[in-house]
């Protein structure tokens, strides 16, 4: 097999920091131009409600301010939820975003992660799975047709005008968050690019799975994107990226541990309350580049992933902390790590 490109993404939860809202969004904006003039190829902000954890309970609106302050970069939520979503108005903000960023537009969608979140929307969480994978076909099928008709369980439409289209035909490339094989195995069947966010053991079951299912849909295909989503700072010394890390990231785990606590219930998907637990999980680093880069390195090869997806403003970090980080992440890892995967995936594969 030949050589698979590694390419470079953002995750960005928009967790909460600060005093001023009109600030923080400024300064998550000008973050995100660092992010379209460095080269990286998306980013993915994810959706919650009724949390500090989600600063962009309405991912479009936060991605359509994106869209005009970045040339390059493509963008997209990670996830929708579809169970808040009305179907048909989801169809035409999706056609909006793509036209108006010039099919820079990339659409992920799921059922939600936190239960509770749909639960305060007065939905029913044991409806979810259900709903998503109606509204998924809905939208789908919304997105390539000019007029629609669509009767299910839950929706029912007859003869409806689709006035607006996507730039990108049949529709933007689709995403799907990846937590165990089975799941890998279904975005496979689809062709869809995944993230995972697991510990490097389970990431490599998921994505072991994905490579073992997809089948090019043509020839020529290209492999979809396979993400390893992870926590990175970047400083001068271990020591000095060590101390933003530690200093932040329990100020991110008390919102993403926010509902959970209120409510008095277990998360899914826990993490570590601080950063040296969640870099011995493989879930994060913090480190000089040269220590970052082999952190990359290393779980790349073993996962088989081939798209970093870098967690680089959580917590109370600064815009200026966050600027110097991910400019010595540009500058000496992105290379380094291009350089140090040069024929390493394929040969993993072939052990």
């Amino acid at each position: 097999m030949s050589n698979e490109k590694i390419e470079f993404g953002v995750f960005d939860h928009l967790d909460r920091t600060g005093a001023s809202l009109a600030d923080y969004y400024e300064d998550r904006l000008k973050i995100a131009e660092v992010y379209d003039r460095a080269g990286f190829y998306g980013y993915h902000l994810a959706e919650h409600h009724a949390t500090p954890l989600g600063m962009a309970p309405s991912p479009n609106v936060f991605l359509a301010a994106l869209a005009q302050r970045t040339r390059r970069l493509r963008f997209g939520p990670m996830v929708f939820v579809l169970p808040l979503y009305h179907p048909l108005r989801l169809i035409e903000e999706i056609c909006m975003l793509d036209q108006m960023s010039g099919g820079r537009l990339e659409i992920g969608f799921g059922r939600g992660a936190s239960l509770i979140e749909l639960a305060i929307y007065g939905e029913d969480p044991a409806a979810a799975q259900e709903i998503y994978s109606e509204s998924l076909d809905l939208i789908l099928k919304g997105l390539t047709q000019k007029r629609l008709d669509f009767h299910g369980k839950h929706f029912s439409f007859d003869d409806v005008p689709m006035a607006l289209e996507p730039l990108q035909k049949p529709y933007p490339p689709i995403w799907y968050g990846v937590h165990a094989p089975d799941s890998a195995e279904r975005a496979a069947k689809r062709n869809l690019h995944v993230v995972s966010l697991d510990p490097p053991g389970d990431t490599r079951l998921s994505i072991e799975r994905y490579r073992a299912t997809w089948r090019p849909p043509q020839p020529g295909a290209v492999l979809p994107k396979l993400g390893l989503g992870r926590f990175i700072v970047v400083g001068e010394t271990d020591a000095q990226a060590l101390r933003l890390a530690r200093r932040a990231y329990p100020v991110w785990h008390q919102s993403f541990t926010y509902l959970f606590r209120l409510r008095g219930q277990a998360q899914s998907h826990p993490r570590p309350a601080d950063f040296d637990a969640l870099m011995e999980r493989g879930q994060g680093i913090a480190g000089a580049p040269a220590t970052v880069t082999d952190f990359l390195n290393r779980q790349l090869v073993e996962t088989q992933c081939n798209y970093v997806v870098g967690q680089y403003a959580f917590g109370d970090l600064t815009r200026e902390e966050c600027v110097h980080s991910i400019g010595l992440f540009v500058s000496e890892v992105m290379p380094a790590v291009h350089a140090g995967n040069a024929g390493a995936l394929a040969a993993a594969r072939q052990i």
